[in-house]
C-alpha cells in the first residue's frame, strides 16, 4: 500500500466478512477521488460484492478493473440503477457533484456511500436530508481519517471505556502532500473543491464529534490562506477553525497542503484527545524520525503512560456494520444525523472563514 500521495492512499485490512457470499451487492459510480478504492477495499472485506462500475471516462473505469476486475462496466449510471440487486453504490466523485448523485442514487432506491466533503453547499444538504426523509435510504460519508485509521478506531473504544473520563477537548492537526502535477483541474477550482475547510475539515470536524460525544457546536473562528502555491489562486493551502460544541467539548483544527517532500508519507496526521481523567495522542500515518509505522496511541491516564502501536490489531469494523446497517436499517456504523451534522458544520466553518492575504 502506497502512502505518498494521500489521493491514492488506500487502506487494506483483514477480511471479516458479515454476510454470505453474494448477499450485499454494491456499484461504483465516479471514480473522480483515487478514495473509492478504499471504499470499495472495506466493502468487499466485509464481504459485499463489487458487480458494477461506471463513470463517464472509460480511462477511469479501466484503471478501475484493473484493481476490481469483478466489476462488470456499466453503460450508464441507469443501467446500476435499474439492478435490484444492487443495495449501495459507493461513490468518490468530484466534490461539487457528490450531494446531486446521492440524491439520484436514493431516488432509485439505493443506499448511498460517498466519499468526504458530501456537500460543497448546505443547499446540497437540504436536498440530500430531504430525499432521505422521501426515500428513507442512507448517506453515508467516508470520513476515512478515523474509519480507516486502527489507531482513531482504538482510541474510540478506550474513550467508549471511560480510560479517560469525560472528552473536553479535541485538537487535530491534518497535514496533506498537495503533489500539483498528479492533480486533477478540479482540484484548483473552489467550486469544485468547496474550499480546504469544508474538504479536509470535514475528518477533523467528524471526528471532534465522534470522540467528544457531541451531537452539535458552533464555528467560533475560522481562517484560510493560499501561502504557497499562488499559480493556483483558487487554491487554499491553509485552513484552521476552533469549535465549542453542546456538551461543552471544545476543539481546534488545522488543515494544510504543506506536507513536505521529505517526509515518508503522504501526511503526519495527529488528533489530541484530552479528558477529565487523562489524554491520547494518534500518530495515525508515520512517527516521524523513529518508525515508518502507523497507527500509534499514547495513553495517559490515573494509572501510567502507555505507548501502543495497533497495526492489524484492530481492523475496521465500520464497514461491515454500514452492510448491516444497510440490510436491517439500522444506525450502528454511523447515525445519518452524526454523518450530516460533519458535513453541515465543514460548510459553515468554510462560510465563515476568514481569508488571510
Amino acid at each position: 500500500m502506497q502512502k505518498s500521495d494521500g489521493m491514492n492512499y488506500a487502506p487494506q485490512g483483514k477480511p471479516a466478512p458479515v454476510v454470505q457470499q453474494g448477499e450485499f451487492a454494491f456499484a461504483a459510480i465516479g471514480l473522480d477521488h483515487g478514495h473509492i478504492f478504499g471504499q470499495c477495499n472495506g466493502l468487499l472485506e466485509a464481504g459485499a460484492e463489487l458487480t458494477w462500475v461506471y463513470d463517464p471516462d472509460p480511462a477511469k473505469v479501466e484503471n478501475f478493473r484493473k484493481k476490481f476486475p469483478q466489476a462488470r462496466a456499466a453503460r450508464s449510471e441507469q443501467e446500476i440503477f435499474d439492478d435490484k440487486k444492487v443495495k449501495l453504490v459507493a461513490a468518490a466523485a468530484i466534490p461539487s457533484h457528490r450531494g446531486p448523485l446521492g440524491c439520484r442514487v436514493m431516488k432509485a432506491g439505493k443506499d448511498y456511500f460517498t466519499d468526504k466533503t458530501p456537500f460543497t453547499s448546505l443547499l446540497q444538504l437540504d436536498d440530500a436530508r430531504k430525499a432521505v426523509t422521501e426515500t428513507g435510504r442512507k448517506y453515508m460519508v467516508y470520513y476515512s481519517e478515523r474509519l480507516h485509521v486502527e489507531a482513531a478506531v482504538h482510541a474510540g473504544n478506550l474513550i467508549k471505556d471511560g480510560v479517560i473520563g469525560r472528552v473536553v477537548q479535541v485538537l487535530g492537526m491534518g497535514p496533506h502532500r498537495c503533489t500539483p502535477k498528479s492533480r486533477p483541474e478540479w482540484f484548483f477550482k473552489k467550486e469544485f473543491y468547496g474550499g480546504i475547510l469544508c474538504d479536509i475539515g470535514s475528518h477533523q470536524i467528524e471526528q471532534f464529534l465522534y470522540f467528544s460525544g457531541a451531537r452539535d457546536a458552533k464555528v467560533v473562528h475560522a481562517k484560510v490562506a493560499n501561502y504557497r502555491f499562488k499559480e493556483y489562486p483558487e487554491l487554499e493551502d491553509f485552513g484552521d477553525a476552533s469549535l465549542v460544541a453542546d456538551n461543552g467539548a471544545t476543539n481546534y483544527f488545522r488543515v494544510d497542503w504543506l506536507n513536505p517532500d521529505g517526509l515518508r508519507t503522504w501526511g503526519d496526521g495527529r488528533t489530541f484527545i484530552l479528558g477529565t481523567d487523562g489524554y491520547i495522542e494518534l500518530r495515525k500515518y508515520v512517527d516521524v524520525a523513529r518508525d515508518a509505522r502507523g497507527d500509534w496511541l499514547f495513553v495517559v491516564d490515573q494509572k501510567g503512560e502507555r505507548e501502543l502501536n495497533v497495526t492489524g490489531q484492530v481492523g475496521f469494523p465500520y464497514f461491515g456494520q454500514l452492510v448491516l446497517d444497510c440490510l436491517h436499517r439500522t444506525e450502528n456504523a454511523m447515525t445519518q444525523a452524526h454523518a450530516f451534522k460533519a458535513a453541515e458544520l465543514c460548510v459553515k466553518a468554510q462560510m465563515a472563514a476568514t481569508k488571510v492575504e
